[in-house]
């Protein structure tokens, strides 16, 4: 019910009436009747609108500042009648990006707060802890209200740990992808009271890498307010994230059932827990925690895992190195043997990886790029049947050539060993580096070696036998599937992704080197039944078929990257500004003046499905940047011009907006100290960009934006993100140049 009212006023960014009257009369009219019904239990329920102004620089998408004015945030503090002094915090946001009526970014999570609000309050057994539920009304304007909270609002002084509710697709599970910064009781409180656990430590390093581009509230409690916190966030069905087709029905109520009961459970474990009153006592140390299919967590603190990948590591050399001293591997004959098998393992690696690439450029060269964005399978049928067969073909060569007078079985045995080493020494690398994700070596590692030596007898009297064989699949099931889990939630966000990663990333190359990569980890351990197997012909020329059917499909033009299908929409994603461009000299008189469309397509194909359609979308009015103008004279809605470096302009008529820009320059002084001091104010739209580019030999030294220091130099240009709530008064700024 919450959900569907929410997104009912269709889209809300932030300025908006729809953003900030009527989802925030919504929004308290709910609180308001659950502080009524719960006023003579033994909690109290306090309600405060902040509308904060400030400003930060963070360096999200190659840098940027943020100011803000009068934006929106619904604090609601629930606690014992007698007060507390510890706080947990629980965020979500209602407002959304400008196209779409987010209903899984951020409707949803608001409408689950809302649920465990009134839960929470309703409870009869007291409260240890109190919580704040946030609901922030400007994070798609890259975390603002979120930022204006901890920063300025009294009560975020008490806040000792957050949990973040997010979305980077449309329902589903929500999965745990990040947590502390340390504090592994978090972790702990998670695992212990989750009652659908869904969670990885490796989600959490690759986001942190700043691979995937986006980020969230998360980033803003961390770094601004030093608070640990968990952030949670559906992931499923990217494509239609930030886009019309995020509506409530598209959600199930299982999703949001799922989501609420954990939630509610890890809330109330966090507000009993005495580690919540002095987290600085338990803050040192990080955690591996990984789910097994959703049924259970494991987790574990960091120097254990350290340890235990240590212990893993050295029990495979020891095995390894008691099989060199048999009596039958005199003279290191062993070594040998292993260190060329290892060589034709890699070399297989790279001659399949760069094989497959080969492919992909040759798709991309064919003007077929994303054929598998509305198909996925058809990336596995071309790329996964061309890893698969280059690999078999390999290593059957190498059979028959290079080791030609070794017994199958000797040979078979060889090649485990190889995986196992090489396994291993990623195992040790990782470990070095300190990444919490080596436990997933260390589980291809652990597991394999244990099946080996428990079939050893087996396998040196029978070979590979049916029962060997059962058995083998069976000792490799537990890492197998939870390694190819992960492989699905890579790709359950990298594909979607592709969509909105700009003109410059070949798509083709990124998809084709994850199902290479997939198919090399995931082919580790089976590649010693080539080895064992009398003939591959059959399996080669099943995979060749394959690859042959798939690429004349894909090149016949038959996969269509997109569909409007209500059903299952994959959406061509396009930013178009109507503008109207005025140009100034250095003396305010107008250089030139221009309206036109200006258009950006969020992937690599470009206009190239749009032109057939639209005619006078073409090359032809491809732009070129003018690199004596800031940001190639184009209006940027964020600092994002080196993703999107292919950009077309279509003249069209003047712009009329309904809020004018009001721009003038109110003073400009030199000062005492050497500076140009220029101080502007400008009246506008909710939205507006400011970008500074100094001339030759003048460089900006100081202006009124965040701690006073300009931040983000992007090749010499400085890009302000402004936006206000309703009822701002008019923005003034000043900057000093240093000439």
């Amino acid at each position: 019910r919450h959900l569907e009212q929410i997104t009912s006023v269709g889209p809300r960014p932030v300025g908006s009436p729809e953003n900030e009257v009527l989802t925030v009369g919504y929004l308290l009219e709910q609180i308001e009747n659950i502080r009524v019904e719960t006023a003579a239990g033994p909690h109290q329920l306090t309600v405060d609108v902040q509308r904060p102004t400030g400003s930060f620089s963070i360096d999200f998408l190659g840098g940027f500042t943020s100011f803000y004015d009068h934006v929106t945030n619904i604090a609601v503090r629930l606690e014992p009648k007698g007060g507390t002094q510890h706080l947990m915090l629980a965020n979500c946001h209602f407002d959304t990006v400008a196209n779409s009526p987010g209903a899984s970014d951020d409707a949803v999570s608001c409408a689950v707060m809302l649920e465990v609000l009134h839960s929470l309050a309703n409870q009869s057994a007291s409260l240890n802890h109190g919580v704040i539920f946030l609901f922030n009304g400007a994070e798609e304007n890259i975390l603002q209200a979120s930022h204006g909270f901890i920063t300025q609002h009294p009560w975020a002084k008490q806040v000792r740990a957050f949990i973040n509710l997010e979305a980077a697709g449309v329902g589903g599970k929500e999965v745990v992808f990040q947590t502390g910064p340390e504090n592994p009781w978090l972790v702990q409180a998670y695992v212990h009271a989750a009652q659908h656990p869904f969670a990885s430590v490796v989600g959490q390093e690759v986001f942190q890498s700043g691979i995937i581009p986006s980020d969230t509230d998360f980033r803003i409690y961390r770094d601004f307010g030093n608070i640990p916190g968990i952030d949670l966030a559906f992931i499923e069905n990217g494509f239609i994230y930030h886009t019309k087709y995020d509506t409530a029905d598209r959600i199930l109520t299982d999703s949001i059932q799922r989501a609420g009961d954990n939630i509610l459970a890890v809330l109330r474990y966090l507000i009993k827990s005495e580690k919540l009153a002095d987290s600085s006592e338990y803050r040192h140390g990080n955690m591996v925690f990984f789910d097994l299919l959703g049924v259970v967590v494991v987790a574990y603190p960091a120097r254990v895992g350290t340890i235990l990948n240590y212990i893993v590591a050295t029990a495979t050399f020891l095995y390894l190195a008691k099989k060199a001293s048999l009596p039958g591997n005199g003279g290191g004959r062993y070594v040998r043997d292993l260190a060329c098998a290892t060589g034709v393992a890699v070399l297989s690696w790279f001659v399949t990886l760069m094989s497959v690439l080969i492919v992909a450029l040759l798709v991309t060269l064919l003007g077929r790029s994303m054929f598998w964005y509305n198909h996925f399978y058809a990336s596995i049928c071309l790329y996964g049947s061309a890893a698969t067969g280059k690999m078999v073909l390999i290593h059957t060569l190498a059979k028959n050539l290079y080791f030609g007078g070794v017994r199958l079985v000797e040979l078979g045995d060889l090649y485990f060993d190889v995986s196992l080493l090489l396994w291993c020494c990623s195992l040790v690398w990782l470990t070095q580096q300190g990444l919490c994700s080596a436990y997933v070596p260390m589980l291809m590692v652990a597991f394999p070696l244990a099946t080996k030596l428990l079939l050893a007898k087996e396998f040196k009297h029978r070979g590979a036998s049916l029962k060997y064989s059962v058995l083998y699949l069976l000792g490799l099931a537990l890492p197998y599937v939870h390694f190819m889990f992960l492989i699905w939630v890579v790709f359950e966000i990298f594909t979607p992704i592709m969509g909105r990663s700009g003109t410059e990333i070949p798509p083709e190359l990124v998809l084709a080197s994850l199902v290479t990569l997939a198919t090399i980890f995931l082919s580790s351990f089976f590649l010693h039944f080539i080895y064992l197997a009398r003939s591959t012909k059959w399996v080669l020329a099943g995979l060749g078929s394959v690859f042959i059917i798939m690429f004349l499909l894909m090149s016949c033009g038959l996969l269509f990257p997109y569909s409007g299908s209500p059903d299952s929409p994959r959406p061509k994603r396009v930013f178009l500004q109507h503008t109207t461009r005025t140009f100034h000299n250095l003396q305010g008189q107008v250089e030139s003046r221009d309206s036109g469309l200006w258009i950006n397509s969020f992937d690599y194909t470009g206009i190239q499905h749009i032109t057939p359609h639209i005619p006078e979308i073409n090359d032809s009015v491809r732009t070129h940047c003018r690199e004596d103008r800031p940001f190639c004279g184009y209006p940027w809605f964020l600092p994002v011009k080196f993703l999107s470096k292919k950009n077309w302009y279509l003249p069209a008529t003047e712009v009329s907006p309904s809020s004018a820009v009001e721009f003038s320059l109110l003073s400009k002084e030199e000062t005492s100290w050497g500076t140009i001091k220029m101080t502007f104010s400008v009246k506008g739209p909710s939205h507006m960009s400011l970008y500074l580019m100094p001339h030759r030999g003048a460089s900006l030294s100081t202006w009124s934006f965040g701690d006073g220091m300009p931040r983000f130099d992007l090749s010499g240009e400085y890009f302000v993100f402004y936006s206000h709530g309703l009822d701002a008064p008019t923005w003034t700024f000043w900057f000093e140049i240093q000439v």
